[in-house]
């Protein structure tokens, strides 16, 4: 034994390397051959023709003129890092058959190695202009993508279809654009165009960073109504009858914008553009530009207005963001260009108060009932609060997720965590609301905080960047208290449940009964699924799919995973109706839930004993008018 062990010490000391005797080759050193952005003019003015009109197969065919700087070696970047993606989304895989051209002759360009989202090619002497011809090829299905174009509509991002040359603040790069739509549609972007010709729209010349902030979206179908005189929303549908709408459902998106500007006390833009798709065919969104925001629901937004509830939060959400994003942004999350590197530890800010004042808003415009908000926060309040994941993964991390998994379909989300940063951070603004509101003894309120926060500048739609102190000193200008012990608290923290404090302060406790209510009935019924979570610990589509399974809930325990799916329950074909029958029966049963389950492509029997029958969340009241009630009621 003894010599064994000192073979064994002996061979310790030899170096690893030397043991295996292969080859070891020596890392050969990264060099960045691409120039970084700097804030100096850029000569001449980018022109972009874009002809969208092959429908059929979503093809975008491009030229483009860029002006030459300087001959020699160059580098032309696709959009990457872009705003409100917070992460490297640029689809530069549907960039196809790109040419160069300089003086008529064709450069040959290569791709980064490193960044594939860098070209270079060499500018041979006397050249003034590279000529660029390519397609963006956009997605034919959903497997390839968000569907951007449809018989009857489009979504068309500049991002997509146009190169920058690297080494210049985007800002300072000046582009004008002609595009070219099909026959007899209309178009509505921030942008306002200088001449149409027929089919043919030309726009403003604007800085480039101005212009992929300001995407067009085009139908065969659409209407425009003006909510008030610097605010224009413009519908397209899949056909003209989901254009229609009631005049009372008209006021609330005017009261919304009426809203949100006493809210903030100004308006970060000279006007503003929702450009709002109700379809089936294009794929939703949500996306805010500082001017417009790109908002896409189902066709019945307006012709099922009872069965839309949730879809009603988008307007108001993305429509905060042109004060909370797009005009105060956390500093390490601006950028000169779209290939340096975005940091999100601020989209708390950015994101979680934009999520709460489109509730708030949501709220105050009347889009949503008061009773129809506590519900949705009850809703919320109960999935945050049996986040197993907390243990591990503090909110403050839940900032990378869009860089870390670019909304890609998770098993585990309770435990994994998601960009849990939108509802938990608003929880944390309701309890900031709730605590200004107990310091000044109800004579201030978070209004206060944002008319100081984003209420300046007034008709300013640049960028105006901030830091954790900075939040912290504008709430001390408010109420004076330790706030950044509180936040830090709150972004750091492995706590047990969701931070409820706000609610509990307003005199409001989550509760569970048999009664589902009003917005989780509004979301099973659009999403067609039951949901267990508050008793099996998971969620079930109508035809008995496993679409998620709660972290340590009963499902998981008896080894349930998405992508099994439920064949019977109880003996019983599963189907929504049955599963809520044989759960409640349970109730006054001594035997366990039996469920057949394929899985893997193999059938088993799960047994599981549960006898507490259906469950869903409310925030009970047990006090008088608080803090909440007085943040959900309209601004006079």
């Amino acid at each position: 034994m003894k010599k064994i062990l000192l073979s064994l010490s002996v061979a310790s000391l030899i170096p690893f390397s030397a043991m295996a005797q292969n080859s070891a080759p020596m890392a050969t050193p990264i060099i960045n051959t691409i120039p970084d952005a700097q804030d100096v003019p850029f000569k001449g003015t980018m022109k972009l023709n874009v002809d969208v009109t092959n429908i059929d197969q979503g093809i975008f065919n491009v030229e483009q003129t860029i002006p030459v700087q300087k001959t020699g070696e160059q580098v032309l970047l696709f959009p990457k890092w872009l705003p409100g993606k917070h992460a490297p989304r640029g689809a530069v895989e549907k960039l196809a058959g790109l040419k160069i051209y300089g003086n008529g002759k064709k450069i040959e360009w290569v791709r980064d190695t490193v960044d594939v989202y860098a070209f270079h090619i060499n500018v041979p002497d006397g050249v003034n202009e590279l000529k660029l011809e390519f397609q963006y090829l956009s997605p034919t299905a959903p497997n390839q993508g968000r569907m951007e174009v449809t018989p009857d509509m489009m979504s068309l991002q500049g991002n997509s279809v146009s190169l920058y040359p690297a080494g210049y603040y985007v800002r300072n790069i000046p582009i004008s654009w002609t595009v070219k739509l099909p026959k007899d549609w209309k178009a509505a972007t921030a942008l306002r165009p200088t001449s149409t010709n027929g089919d043919t729209i030309t726009y403003e010349t604007v800085p480039y960073d101005v212009f992929v902030d300001s995407p067009i979206l085009a139908g065969r179908y659409s209407k425009k109504v003006e909510l008030s005189p610097k605010v224009t929303l413009n519908i397209f549908a899949d056909a003209p009858k989901y254009l229609e709408y009631k005049p009372e459902q008209m006021e609330l998106h005017k009261k919304l914008v009426e809203q949100a500007v006493k809210t903030f006390g100004a308006e970060h833009y000279d006007h503003y553009d929702f450009l709002f798709s109700l379809s089936d065919k294009l794929g939703g969104i949500g996306l805010e530009h500082h001017r417009s925001s790109e908002n896409g629901v189902e066709s019945g937004y307006f012709t099922e207005w009872a069965t839309s509830l949730s879809s009603r939060n988008l307007l108001p959400h993305e429509y905060t963001h042109s004060w909370d994003g797009k005009f105060r942004r956390g500093a390490d999350l601006w950028t000169p260009d779209y290939r340096t590197p975005m940091q999100n530890s601020l989209m708390w800010v950015y994101e979680g108060q934009t999520q709460f004042w489109g509730y708030v808003l949501g709220a105050r415009s009347g889009l949503f009932t008061k009773e129809q908000t506590i519900d949705a926060y009850a809703s919320i309040a109960a999935d945050l609060d049996g986040r197993a994941g907390r243990e591990w993964r503090d909110l403050i991390d839940t900032t990378n997720d869009p860089i870390i998994t670019p909304r890609a379909p998770k098993g585990w989300t309770s435990y994994q965590r998601s960009e849990d940063y939108y509802n938990e951070g608003m929880l944390v603004w309701i309890e900031v609301d709730g605590k200004i509101r107990e310091l000044t003894k109800g004579k201030k309120g978070i209004d206060d905080f944002a008319k100081a926060f984003f209420g300046i500048k007034n008709g300013d739609y640049g960028e105006d960047t901030y830091k954790f102190e900075d939040v912290v000193s504008t709430l001390n200008t408010v109420a004076p208290y330790d706030w950044g012990k509180l936040l830090n608290d709150r972004l750091f923290e492995h706590a047990d449940g969701a931070p409820l404090a706000g609610f509990a302060a307003s005199g409001y406790k989550l509760v569970f009964n048999d009664k589902p209510n009003e917005y989780i009935k509004d979301v099973e019924g659009r999403g067609k699924f039951l949901n267990l979570n508050y008793s099996l610990g998971m969620s079930v589509a109508n035809d008995g799919a496993v679409n998620s399974v709660i972290w340590g809930g009963l499902a998981f325990k008896n080894t349930l995973a998405i992508g099994d799916k439920i064949i019977s329950i109880n003996g019983k074909a599963w189907s929504k109706e049955a599963a809520i029958d044989e759960i409640k029966a349970a109730k006054d049963a001594k035997e366990p839930l039996q469920l057949i389950v394929l899985a893997s492509g193999l059938y088993k029997v799960i047994n599981i004993d549960y006898h507490g029958g259906i469950k869903y969340p409310h925030f009970e009241k047990t006090g008088g008018p608080g803090a909440l009630d007085k943040l959900l009621e309209p601004l006079k």
